[in-house]
């Protein structure tokens, strides 16, 4: 439903008078600089808030889904800047309350002492809060800003063990690559996916696997990318599954046609890529005569209402005969709410997911892991365990809403696989 205008106008006030308010503090922290290093601050302030009052009144009437990727990532850059400067404003408005205050009380008194008084503490007060609210703006938009132009594109190689006493032989030291949440609408060039996919080929897999999200809203996003998609080559294969973005269910289609030929491109752009995808079926993967079953549903979410459209019971009919077996799940609720609470799913002892992007931002060093999507997801990223099932949570490859990651860098996961005694 597209915004009121009255609605549009308290929000355009708001983003200026925001803008003008920051460059008061900009104006008292500048004001014992040389005139020319004030002049030049100054100027970049106001240019960068009319740029932003443009983008927004433009925004206004041409909604930035339809903007192309380097307008979007603009504006992207500009509400980074703009809600940190909303951040350190709070510390003006402080300064403003405590003045306001002390104004009021000053009224009941009459001394001149008084009046000097708060006139001098008030210039030492207004460069402290002055100073505040810019670092409190300065910093987080500097971070956020790092995390869309490096952060992003920063790739981390997680080499993890998984040990079962299911493991056959043949499949001792086996080595798989996972991928998750390319989100290729994201990226501006093919470059950086190039990149990613040369860190997967130099892992010598064994095997690749990809859970889902290959788009953000619509196939044509892939456009630019089949070419690369082809870079993906195993001996045994490129293996996929579907994640919720993948059906085009955030967008607004003319009709329900529209849609399913929608679908069935991004169907077939999985086989035009030499990628083999799994809807809610099953295919054995052999080597020296001994197999492994690898599974793969359809999007399956229980979290947030995400669709239901995985068939697991469908996947795992007939997989008796295999003595290990993997799933490629895309959401990591699945896990929990099927794969482990239902017992005859007792023998897939490997899901694989991705989906939560670990929020895209958070904490992790040695021994510590933070990030806020986990209050939505007790299972977000890296590898969990449940006697002999293993779930392992990509951290995804793209980016989908912020462009940019800080803290949790985008993810090749490298497994090799174990036997346990």
């Amino acid at each position: 439903m597209k915004p009121s205008p009255l609605f549009l106008l308290i929000v355009f006030v708001a983003i200026v008078s925001v803008e003008l308010y920051f460059i008061q503090a900009l104006k008292t922290v500048s004001q014992d600089y040389s005139p020319n290093k004030k002049k030049y601050i100054l100027i970049a302030a106001y240019l960068l808030t009319a740029i932003t009052i443009i983008f927004s009144g433009f925004a206004s009437f041409f909604p930035p889904p339809e903007w192309n990727t380097f307008l979007r990532l603009i504006l992207a850059c500009l509400l980074i800047i703009f809600i940190c400067k909303l951040i350190g404003s709070t510390f003006l408005l402080m300064d403003d309350l405590v003045r306001l205050l002390r104004w009021v009380i000053s009224k009941f008194k009459s001394t001149s002492t008084t009046s000097a008084e708060v006139t001098s503490s008030h210039i030492s007060r207004l460069k402290f809060f002055s100073y505040l609210a810019l670092t409190f703006s300065v910093i987080p938009a500097v971070s956020l800003i790092y995390g869309m132009f490096r952060g992003a594109y920063k790739y981390r190689v997680h080499k993890v063990k998984v040990s079962s006493p299911n493991l056959p032989d043949a499949f001792i030291g086996f080595k798989i690559v996972q991928l998750s949440d390319i989100h290729c609408g994201s990226f501006m060039s093919t470059e950086p996916l190039e990149k990613a996919f040369n860190i997967v080929l130099d892992q010598k897999p064994d095997i690749i696997l990809f859970t889902g999200d290959l788009v953000n809203n619509e196939t044509i996003e892939t456009k630019p990318y089949l070419e690369t998609f082809k870079m993906l080559k195993a001996p045994h294969g490129v293996y996929s599954c579907l994640g919720n973005h993948d059906y085009g269910d955030y967008k607004q289609w003319e009709s329900k046609d529209a849609k399913k030929e929608n679908f069935d491109a991004i169907l077939d752009v999985h086989e035009k890529s030499g990628w083999r995808l799994l809807m809610n079926e099953h295919v054995p993967i052999e080597k020296n005569g001994q197999k492994i079953a690898l599974l793969g549903i359809e999007n399956w979410g229980g979290n947030m209402r995400f669709p239901k459209y995985g068939k697991l019971e469908n996947a795992h009919a007939g997989t008796e005969e295999y003595p290990f077996k993997i799933l490629l799940s895309h959401d990591p609720s699945h896990w929990d709410m099927q794969v482990l609470k239902d017992t005859k799913y007792n023998d897939i002892d490997l899901t694989l997911s991705g989906h939560t992007h670990g929020m895209q931002f958070g904490i992790e060093i040695p021994g510590f892991k933070w990030s806020p999507v986990q209050y939505l997801y007790k299972n977000w990223a890296g590898l969990y365990k449940q006697d002999n099932q293993f779930l392992y949570v990509n951290r995804g490859l793209g980016f989908l809403g912020y462009p940019g990651r800080l803290g949790i860098w985008p993810e090749i996961t490298q497994f090799t696989l174990r036997r346990k005694a």
